[in-house]
């Protein structure tokens, strides 16, 4: 028989792991139908084919964006308050933004150490923004040039795999920080005994 203890451990683990299944089919299924993309000139400069989600035009005068009807409304698909998806697409881009969950002040620096170095190789990842939008950790644009070359499901499965290997990186490195701080302190301490 198992003890409660290790039940209890083992149930919240599965819910755990069921709240992270919802929460990455929510965001598959929402990034799938965003990246319907097509190939569109800029409707307000001539022979620009800019990605219109990155291009938003805001009008002082009027108080609203210009080509407001080329942009689809924003969706966010949060798990909790510390992590969520934000997905903004338009008719000729998609704009993946990421903030990754961060419990305490060491996972904040190493989120942030980490997304920066990822960004600053962001032309090997082929989609990666080199800034990530404000409040984010991480942003992927999805261009229709993208979609017409690659598979969408293929990008859609990376950018999934990819909010699902990010934490564990982050545990990983969480535990390794852990570790090299406890032996440096045995080392410092062995001074005093």
């Amino acid at each position: 028989t198992v003890s409660p203890f290790f039940q209890s451990r083992s149930l919240n683990f599965i819910t755990m792991a069921q709240t992270l299944k919802s929460y990455l089919d929510a965001v598959r299924t929402t990034l799938t139908a965003a990246l319907c993309l097509r190939n569109f000139a800029s409707q307000t400069v001539e022979r620009h084919n800019k990605p219109e989600v990155e291009a938003r035009l805001y009008d002082d005068i009027e108080k609203k964006y210009v080509d407001q009807e080329l942009l689809l409304a924003p969706v966010i698909v949060a798990r909790n308050d510390s992590e969520k998806c934000l997905i903004e697409g338009s008719i000729n881009s998609v704009r993946v933004s990421i903030k990754i969950k961060q419990s305490d002040e060491v996972e904040k620096v190493l989120v942030d150490r980490f997304s920066r170095f990822l960004c600053q190789r962001a032309e090997d990842f082929f989609v990666m923004r080199r800034k990530p939008v404000e409040g984010y950790d991480m942003s992927f644009l999805i261009t229709h040039t993208h979609a017409e070359e690659l598979w969408k499901h293929k990008l859609v499965d990376f950018v999934i795999h990819f909010m699902q290997e990010i934490n564990s990186e982050i545990s990983a490195l969480r535990l390794i920080v852990n570790s090299r701080a406890r032996s440096t302190a045995a080392t410092f301490l062995k001074e005093f005994v």
